[in-house]
């Protein structure tokens, strides 16, 4: 986890992976995108390389990269418990409580409860 968390601390290294989700593409092609040296996003993709997160093949002679998103599990489940609940959560935990309630209603025969109204 360590390794993905260093890969991604760059932005350069972000941007080069928001590309290769959508496509393999040459080095040539990634350096194209930016304003830095060849050698630079060389270095960028060897470290990405070396944190799994992109894997590299050589076709010819060029050397096509892609994204290994596998790697993102680990760190993303790290994440996931800083994350505040969206809403929904909360709406869903409620609605399968009902669910069950109602079902529970209906094998012991009774009449579902009605909802209490508002009488503000």
């Amino acid at each position: 986890m360590d390794d993905v968390a260093g890969a991604i601390a760059d932005p350069v290294r972000r941007e080069i992976l928001v590309m290769l989700r959508r496509d393999r593409l040459s080095a040539g092609q990634i350096a194209a995108h930016f304003q830095i040296s060849r050698p630079a996003v060389s270095r960028h993709l060897r470290v990405l390389r070396q944190s799994g997160l992109v894997r590299g093949e050589a076709v010819g002679r060029k050397r096509l990269y892609e994204l290994d998103a596998g790697r993102f599990t680990e760190l993303s489940t790290w994440l996931a418990q800083f994350a505040e609940p969206s809403g929904w959560e909360h709406r869903f935990d409620a609605l399968e409580t009902e669910v069950y309630r109602t079902r529970r209603e209906n094998r012991s025969g009774r009449a579902p409860a009605q909802p209490k109204e508002d009488t503000a």
